[in-house]
């Protein structure tokens, strides 16, 4: 049964725990740059990444929209991967200088 995207969203801010685990393996880079949003913005990295799922459902573009639809379409962890997705969004819009692989996408 194919998960609608409100489902994958609902993932998505479920699995924002696991997200800072599998972050810190997967793109320590990355963490380190989640860490030091969640210390300036006075949250934790699960709070980076919630607020991430918020603000690209509010914010995103319609390139990113069908970007990140192009990924989850392709991957086995559709929650992971739309967190991955929109936490990179997020660094990116906030500090485009903050992850310079912004784009460089981990597939979990």
């Amino acid at each position: 049964m194919a998960m609608m995207l409100g489902d994958i969203l609902a993932a998505a801010r479920d699995r924002s725990g696991a997200f800072a685990a599998w972050l810190e393996a997967a793109d320590p880079a990355l963490s380190r740059s989640v860490a030091h949003t969640a210390r300036r913005d006075g949250t934790t990295p699960e709070g980076v990444a919630r607020g991430a799922v918020a603000e690209f459902s509010r914010s995103a573009s319609e390139e990113e929209w069908a970007g990140l639809m192009s990924r989850l379409r392709d991957s086995d962890d559709p929650g992971m991967a739309c967190l991955d997705r929109m936490v990179r969004w997020r660094i990116a819009a906030a500090d485009p200088a903050a992850h310079p692989g912004g784009n460089d996408e981990r597939k979990p």
